[in-house]
């Protein structure tokens, strides 16, 4: 298993670039002090989410009776999609008028940890179930990757504005429709041995 290629993929799977625009929006409504405290506190919420299913990831899978075969197809499916949504965005649900304080939903949980980091968790640690430190450490470089970057989004909104952050965003998306096209022609080669032996 190669840490940093599993680190990068997490890191595409989080789309920090493609939430800078989405986040900054969603704190805006929020006085200028409690801002950067409801980011950490959302970015540890999806932290935690992610870290329970790291640990309780393939005893969930063996709960359920899935494959790993399953899970890569499904998983490669479900990465295709986010892919193809960050190349041709639609409206947004999440652009509500609200004035509430957002808590885990919707900024921790699903536009951080979504479906595909979780399947993408579940799918490596069920392929490497002895490299749950390894794992651990690419999620959390990832992790800490992808803080830096939101907690810096008025930054970065001020640098490239709405344009320069979703060409980044539409860059990370055809990486990733990569990433998700391997991982479910991996699957299928899974699927056709079992079915072989």
């Amino acid at each position: 298993m190669n840490l940093l290629s599993l680190a990068a993929t997490f890191f595409l799977v989080f789309d920090p670039f493609g939430n800078v625009a989405v986040f900054h929006s969603l704190l805006s409504k929020l006085p200028e002090h409690r801002r950067r405290p409801v980011l950490v506190r959302e970015m540890l919420i999806a932290l935690g989410v992610m870290v329970l299913f790291l640990l309780l990831g393939r005893h969930l899978l063996s709960f359920l009776g899935l494959h790993p075969a399953t899970l890569s197809i499904s998983g490669g499916i479900i990465l295709f999609l986010i892919a193809l949504g960050m190349l041709f965005p639609a409206r947004s649900l999440l652009h509500e008028e609200e004035d509430e304080e957002p808590f885990i939903v919707p900024m921790a949980v699903p536009m951080f940890a979504g479906p595909s980091a979780i399947a993408l968790l579940l799918l490596t640690t069920s392929k490497h179930p002895d490299d749950l430190p390894a794992i651990a450490l690419a999620l959390g470089l990832a992790w800490l990757a992808s803080s830096v970057i939101l907690l810096l989004s008025p930054t970065l909104m001020r640098f490239l504005g709405k344009k320069g952050t979703r060409a980044l965003e539409r860059l990370m998306g055809l990486l990733l429709i990569l990433i998700a096209v391997q991982m479910f022609l991996n699957g299928m080669a899974q699927y056709q041995s079992t079915l072989l032996s």
